[in-house]
């Protein structure tokens, strides 16, 4: 199963406490889709999941302003 938080708009640290709130209610092998346009999630969100040992399947600059990250619970 795939969760997709739509998180453009909000500053940081926002994506990021969203991702972790939204995470805890996945089964191990579902993904959440975080789709944000905060500059310093690009940093914080992959260095969360490598922390939590989530893997990253994708992690991609959707425009000039925004990002999308796959994180899988383990």
């Amino acid at each position: 199963m795939q969760k997709t938080l739509e998180t453009d708009g909000q500053v940081c640290p926002f994506p990021l406490e969203e991702a972790k709130a939204a995470i805890g209610d996945l089964a191990a092998g579902d993904e959440l889709i975080i789709n944000f346009d905060c500059t310093q999630a690009t940093d914080a969100l992959p260095r969360w999941a490598a922390e939590n040992g989530y893997p990253v399947t994708n992690f991609a600059k959707v425009t000039n302003a925004s990002w999308t990250i796959t994180v899988q619970k383990p």
